[in-house]
C-alpha cells in the first residue's frame, strides 16, 4: 500500500468514528429527554424543594476554638 491509500483508509476510519460517536450522543440525548418527560408525566407529586438554612453565628467555646486553630496550625505546617 503507498502512503496515499494509508492516508485515506485513516481518514476515513477517523470519519466512520467521528460519525458513530456522533450518533450515539444524539440517541444519548434523545433517550434523556424521553425519561424526562415521561418522568414528568407520570410522577404526580412535585418534588420538595431544598431551602438553604440561614448562616447563623455559633458561639464556640474556648476549647473548640483552640482545636481549630492547632489543626489549622498543624495543617499549615506539613504544607512547608
Amino acid at each position: 500500500m503507498t502512503s496515499s491509500q494509508l492516508l485515506l483508509e485513516g481518514v476515513e476510519l477517523m470519519l466512520f468514528g467521528i460519525g458513530s460517536v456522533f450518533v450515539f450522543l444524539i440517541l444519548l440525548i434523545l433517550c434523556i429527554r424521553l425519561m424526562s418527560y415521561l418522568t414528568g408525566r407520570f410522577v404526580s407529586a412535585p418534588m420538595p424543594r431544598v431551602v438553604a438554612a440561614p448562616a447563623t453565628s455559633v458561639a464556640t467555646d474556648a476549647d473548640t476554638l483552640a482545636a481549630i486553630q492547632a489543626a489549622i496550625h498543624q495543617h499549615r505546617a506539613r504544607r512547608g
